[in-house]
């Protein structure tokens, strides 16, 4: 009982954490600064400025909805292996668009790599918490 206890308090962290990352990435940089570096990616593929200020916000927005899901869905695996899938994507998406922002010091392989690691980590402890 206590096991479970403690596996409760650890998931509720992780599905926290996720979800404040989330929606914060979805809020601040896209939706109220429109991000410059998104902007500069989605340039890069030739869009022009009205497509990107449209994609930049449905992003947002996505990233929002998908940060709440880890409020309201807390034992669903799938949520899990969908964050993972995204981290991977969109780091393939970044090093396939420009390399160099993977040189910086803050760097998308860093938070993705905690997100999908923190994702891990749910997953191993949702098979204990039937």
């Amino acid at each position: 009982m206590q096991q479970s206890k403690t596996i409760d308090k650890v998931l509720f962290t992780l599905h926290f954490t996720l979800a404040i990352v989330w929606i914060y990435q979805g809020s601040v940089p896209k939706l109220m600064f429109h991000a410059l570096d998104e902007q500069r990616l989605w340039e890069l593929h030739g869009l022009d400025e009205l497509t990107i200020l449209i994609l930049v916000e449905v992003a947002g927005w996505m990233e929002i909805i998908f940060g709440a899901l880890f409020l309201l869905l807390k034992q669903r695996k799938i949520l899990h292996y969908c964050n993972i899938a995204a981290m991977l994507g969109l780091s393939i998406f970044i090093l396939y668009t420009d390399v160099t922002y993977f040189q910086q010091a803050f760097n998308p392989f860093v938070m993705n790599l905690a997100m999908a690691a923190l994702s891990l980590i749910a997953l191993q402890l949702l098979k204990y918490n039937k």
